[in-house]
């Protein structure tokens, strides 16, 4: 079966194994999570399982997003497409109706996480692209943290592509190879080692 999920950060903190090593990991608030719809290639052209995850009230729902009522009544917040590439035989795609949880992972799993970074609003060339700056010395005052030169004598214009000041961060990353180091099945919880993309609240993406 293919593993993946939809979770909430908590926060960082660390977890001591077995062997009494520490292992700084981050806690997330994984599912549950529904099935509301599932892809094929013959119907849609890609295989494909959609999920609802989270909750909100029906007054705050949009009719095409009523599909999948919870069990108190809500329906879910956040839905996500989660794609399935060159699904094998003896793979068992989940079906609508079916409940997601944290359990879908085992400890010692290797994950990939994909979230959007905290944003730094506009930022500098040194700060955003790691520029040194100017001299600090021999009179200069006015350019230290400038970018420097921006384009030649000809063409007469800025290149597409030049690293320059601007808006930083909202970025859309992936950060592959990370371990599943506890679950805690009862809340829902499962501690990954290492950071992950987001700030606290954010929601991420866990594939196996």
């Amino acid at each position: 079966m293919a593993k993946f999920i939809l979770a909430k950060k908590i926060e960082m903190s660390q977890v001591f194994d077995d062997k009494g090593k520490v292992h700084p990991v981050t806690w997330l608030e994984a599912g549950p999570m529904f099935v509301t719809q599932q892809k094929t290639k013959e119907k849609d052209g890609y295989t494909a399982v959609q999920v609802g995850f989270g909750s909100k009230k029906e007054k705050n729902v949009k009719k095409p997003q009523k599909i999948c009522q919870l069990a108190d009544g809500n329906y879910p917040a956040i839905f996500r497409e989660f794609r399935v590439q060159h699904p094998a035989s003896d793979i068992q795609l989940p079906i609508v109706g079916d409940k997601i949880e944290a359990t879908v992972f085992a400890e010692g799993d290797i994950v990939q996480v994909s979230g959007t970074t905290k944003g730094k609003g506009f930022q500098g060339t040194v700060k955003r692209h790691g520029f040194h700056g100017g001299p600090r010395t021999h009179g200069q005052k006015h350019s230290e943290r400038a970018p420097g030169s921006i384009g030649a004598v000809w063409p007469q214009r800025v290149l597409k592509g030049k690293r320059m000041s601007g808006h930083m961060g909202v970025d859309r990353v992936t950060v592959k190879n990370l371990k599943v180091i506890k679950i805690v099945p009862e809340k829902n919880l499962i501690a990954i080692s290492g950071a992950v993309p987001g700030h606290r609240g954010s929601v991420v993406e866990v594939r196996g």
